[in-house]
């Protein structure tokens, strides 16, 4: 008796070869290679499935960190359309205390007044503080173009060419963002 009858005579043997394709039943060099071909490629498709999985996951990150900068954003600068708008109020309001001339700012019936329109500046202010929102230095400053606009050349002597001397309107970031540049006068060399 062979081996192979041996083996197909055995029911044991036979239940457990059940299902197995007949040219993978006998140990024959072929069925051993072909064997070994096919595992050799469910490898290969296993190591290729688990990289797409590590893809997969890095991009799932990648994409969370951005929504979370993303939503983080959002939080920190959702006010800014509002702070350009309130910026406007609080441009006014200084002219307007800038335009109150000294003997009316003395005179009784104008000093509760005058009291009353610097007291609303210094809330406006501390709004701003407690919001991120801060006035750009200028005067006395070298240019920067990421702050500052320039829109007039002064010819000076005093300061060195490029250096701001005068100041139109302030500019104010939020957080650490320009929210509106800071209109300057800019030294030029005198002629």
């Amino acid at each position: 008796m062979t081996k192979k009858n041996s083996a197909a005579a055995d029911p044991a043997v036979e239940k457990e070869l059940e299902g197995v394709p007949e040219h993978m039943k006998n140990d024959t060099p072929e069925a051993t290679d072909t064997a070994d071909a096919q595992i050799a490629a469910l490898e290969e498709a296993l190591a290729a499935a688990q990289q797409e999985i590590l893809y997969a996951q890095a991009e799932t990150q990648n994409v969370r960190r951005r929504m979370e900068k993303e939503a983080q954003d959002a939080r920190a600068y959702a006010a800014t359309g509002f702070a350009r708008d309130v910026l406007s109020v609080s441009d006014n309001l200084s002219r307007a205390l800038e335009a109150i001339p000294a003997e009316m700012r003395e005179s009784e019936a104008m000093k509760s007044l005058v009291i009353g329109l610097e007291a609303t500046g210094r809330e406006l202010d501390s709004v701003f503080a407690k919001n991120g929102i801060t006035r750009i230095a200028a005067m006395g400053l070298p240019l920067d173009p990421n702050q500052h606009q320039a829109m007039v050349e002064i010819p000076s002597a005093d300061v060195e060419p490029g250096t701001i001397v005068a100041e139109m309107q302030a500019g104010y970031m939020i957080k650490d963002r320009l929210l509106r540049p800071a209109l300057v006068g800019v030294a030029k060399a005198a002629e």
